[in-house]
């Protein structure tokens, strides 16, 4: 539910900015999901000022463009080149700024900037009125009637409306605070301010030219009905100002009479109904159900089929509307309207939701029906629409106010104890504090004693019936924040969090491993010297000598784990077991100048193909994405989703990525030396991986952090670069992230290709862009500035081409 903080200032005066009122709602319980900005017209005309056409001439070398000097406020006039037909000296004129961002009605936004336009300066641009956003007219420029000095900002001629919006995530049980006028009575008891009703002391019926008899047969789905007629009204598109407010809050106006009853909607929380009243056949509305199997067709052009559940709207001969949910195709306001009957009405809540969750219907009006509204609302918010439909639509108001009320709602009354106060708070607040909350919530307090008093809840408060309800509201105005936490509380078990257990995080990743088909090796940290030696790709002179060697083949501590696994891989290889996937914890061991050193690590090793022969699945082998893949989904368990990945320099790689987070190494990962493999005697490819291990355990489970799930769809965008070869997807995804980190979510390469067809020493890859703005659906424009500056980029920095 969306809350303009202007509109709610027509209910409650308040100085606070939207950070303050956010918060302070949020407290109350109306919980604030979001904050954004509404400006009437895009970019607020930011940049633009108004100037004076100083001197006005033909351009030299262009019949249809003139060159002009204006006058802006700026210490020297501004030469600016003018295609327009009108542009003449002497005028008052908009000018956008060297730097203005304009927002054109139907385009796409664009910078001005100095600029030579056949050979002549132009330092600003004079704009016409769809090139600002301020109309469709591409006639000429804007000529202005004014005597503002020159350089004041366009919006101090223009005054566009800006606007600061909440986005409130309503509980189902806070029905009274589906609107405007609901949420300032929460603010009136936080603030304790008084909140502002509109003023219905000007209110009269006109004359009674046009009554219509009301007759409610079904009182239980409808314990409360009120309408009048207005007469001779016009139908157009609201004023500036109605449509604003609705336009602030994502409404899209329709004409001005169904407008104001979505005014009053989200204004008082009261939903209405304008009929047109030429089509009330015999000017009779009869509110009760219809025989099941009836058919009806809704506002929607769909058909349904009724049940005897149904609570509908009829005149003397047919169903107009389904009562609290949605209107009729027929009976609604046209263009041609020139008469309405306006109800506004109480429904059971009941009746409501059964009827909307039946047809699978979900409107403004049922979502606050099947809520519960005030009962006590719908005359004040009847007389309210109609004063507003004489203001904007002309007419006079036709009927006398029916109001059909048998049975009047009565208000709640709950027995309250003071002690049960303290004991469901945990605090005693002062007697003279609960009283001032409640009467500030419109709850009386009548029979009042030392030990406790009667509370009188008005009935629009559908979640207040009992005397806990009555604590909670006492808690949430005087703030949940304000009680403190004291040892008695037996709050122990918000204790610290244990340090995690290197045992158990090993076995969970070992079994973790076990799942994705790995294998469990221990092998000897003895090796053989010669692996060093042959290989030449480490240090003999780190090597742990072992003083009383059993044999020279196990004479050394191992520098690395790459051997200890390529034996256990020779052994099954040699065995005709061809797919393998191992992994191991285990120590190495090094010596520098007498000093010995000893680290823990994880390895992985893959060979062979990715899965065994079968008919179903193609054959392919394990390549470094079946390495990488696992590595991601280790760091992944380890909670570690944000890291460095840079080419490794390891020699015992062919080919890999370095991992590391914070500055610290965690993983290495690649393809292992050929060296290593003809040392190794292993014929076929392996894929390796070493974890740090004791730098993994500081990283496990830190930093953990929830972000809401976004309401608002992705969009998908594919590119295709041609790319020199030397180009890797590391650049790609920085440059990306660097430019557009705010849309962009994910980059994935679903395509590679090298070929004659794009030339030697290049490389095409295929990307796929998904976008997501976590606060509103992204439009074509939002999409569009934000992929060609990426093409830009990528032209520019990677000397991409960008195949069509």
């Amino acid at each position: 539910m969306k809350i303009s903080l202007n509109w709610l200032k027509d209910f409650i005066a308040f100085e606070e900015d939207a950070t303050v009122i956010s918060k302070v709602l949020t407290d109350t319980g109306l919980e604030v999901e979001g904050l954004e900005k509404f400006e009437e017209i895009e970019g607020g005309l930011e940049g633009l000022v108004i100037g004076e056409v100083l001197t006005c001439a033909k351009h030299p070398d262009a019949d249809k463009l003139s060159v002009t000097t204006v006058d802006i406020g700026a210490d020297a006039p501004a030469p600016i080149v003018c295609g327009a037909p009108n542009v003449a000296q002497g005028q008052k004129v908009v000018v956008a700024t060297v730097g203005t961002t304009l927002y054109p009605a139907g385009g796409e936004p664009f910078k001005i900037k100095k600029a030579k336009i056949r050979g002549e300066v132009s330092e600003g641009m004079i704009c016409a009125e769809d090139e600002i956003g301020l109309g469709q007219s591409h006639n000429g420029i804007m000529v202005l009637d004014t005597d503002l000095p020159n350089g004041t900002p366009a919006k101090d001629y223009f005054k566009p409306e800006t606007d600061q919006v909440i986005e409130i995530g309503l509980t189902p049980n806070r029905a009274d605070g589906a609107s405007h006028f609901g949420v300032a009575r929460d603010l009136k008891a936080a603030f304790r301010r008084p909140t502002i009703f509109p003023d219905l002391s000007t209110f009269k019926v006109d004359n009674q030219s046009n009554p219509v008899e009301i007759s409610v047969e079904n009182q239980e789905a409808c314990p409360r009905y009120s309408g009048l007629t207005i007469s001779n009204v016009e139908v157009k598109a609201s004023p500036k100002w109605l449509a604003n407010r609705l336009k602030s809050i994502g409404l899209a106006p329709i004409n001005n009479i169904v407008d104001v009853t979505n005014y009053v909607l989200h204004g008082l929380g009261q939903p209405l109904h304008a009929f047109d009243l030429a089509e009330i056949s015999g000017k009779k509305v009869v509110v009760k159900t219809l025989a099941s199997g009836t058919k009806f067709t809704t506002l929607d052009e769909k058909e349904r089929e009724l049940t005897d559940k149904d609570l509908m709207i009829c005149d003397d001969t047919k169903a107009m509307c389904i009562g609290g949910v949605f209107g009729g195709i027929n009976s609604g306001v046209k263009d041609s309207t020139t008469s309405i009957f306006l109800e506004s009405a109480y429904f059971s809540a009941d009746w409501v939701r059964n009827t909307a969750t039946r047809h699978s219907i979900k409107t403004d009006a049922s979502f606050r029906f099947e809520r519960g509204t005030d009962p006590n609302m719908t005359v004040n918010a009847l007389k309210y629409a109609a004063m507003l439909i004489k203001e904007v639509a002309g007419g006079e108001i036709s009927s006398e106010v029916i109001d059909i009320y048998p049975s009047p709602i009565a208000d709640f009354e709950i027995d309250v104890k003071y002690k049960n106060i303290d004991r469901l708070i945990g605090k005693e607040i002062p007697h003279d504090r609960i009283k001032e909350i409640l009467g500030d919530l419109d709850i009386v307090l009548s029979d009042e004693t030392e030990m406790g008093f009667k509370a009188t809840v008005p009935p629009y408060r559908v979640d207040v019936t009992r005397e806990a309800d009555i604590v909670e509201e006492i808690l949430r105005i005087y703030g949940y924040n304000n009680i403190e936490l004291e040892e008695n509380y037996g709050a122990d078990y918000l204790a610290a969090f244990p340090t995690p257990d290197k045992d158990k995080i090993q076995s969970k990743t070992t079994d973790f491993l076990a799942a994705l088909g790995f294998n469990e090796i221990i092998s000897n940290s003895l090796t053989n010297p010669d692996y060093v030696a042959k290989t030449e790709l480490w240090d003999p002179a780190l090597n742990v000598e072992v003083l009383n060697k059993l044999s020279e083949e196990l004479g050394v501590m191992r520098q690395t784990l790459v051997f200890s696994g390529m034996e256990s891989l020779k052994y099954n290889i040699n065995r005709k077991q061809t797919n393998l996937k191992f992994f191991e914890f285990g120590r190495i061991y090094t010596t520098s100048d007498g000093e010995y050193q000893e680290k823990e690590q994880l390895a992985l090793f893959l060979t062979g193909d990715q899965t065994d022969e079968s008919w179903s699945v193609d054959k392919k082998s394990i390549d470094f994405y079946s390495i990488s893949s696992t590595v991601h989904k280790i760091l992944d368990k380890f909670s570690i989703t944000e890291f460095d990945s840079v080419p490794t320099d390891n020699p015992v790689f062919d080919y890999g990525l370095d991992i590391s987070k914070d500055g610290q190494l965690l993983v290495s990962l690649g393809k292992v030396n050929r060296k290593v493999q003809k040392v190794a005697e292993v014929s076929q490819d392996v894929f390796y991986a070493e974890f740090n291990w004791a730098k993994m355990l500081k990283k496990y489970g830190k930093k953990i952090l929830y972000k809401a799930v976004p309401k608002f769809p992705e969009v998908r965008r594919d590119l295709s670069l041609v790319l020199d070869e030397q180009v890797n997807f590391q650049q790609i995804l920085e440059l990306a992230k660097r430019e557009s980190k705010k849309l962009v979510k994910r980059i994935n390469v679903f395509s590679v290709y090298q070929g004659d067809s794009i030339g030697e020493g290049k490389k095409s890859y295929a990307l796929s862009f998904i976008l997501q703005d976590e606060n509103k659906t992204l439009n074509d424009k939002a999409i569009d500035k934000t992929m060609n500056g990426l093409i830009a980029s990528f032209e520019k920095d990677l000397n991409a081409i960008i195949r069509k």
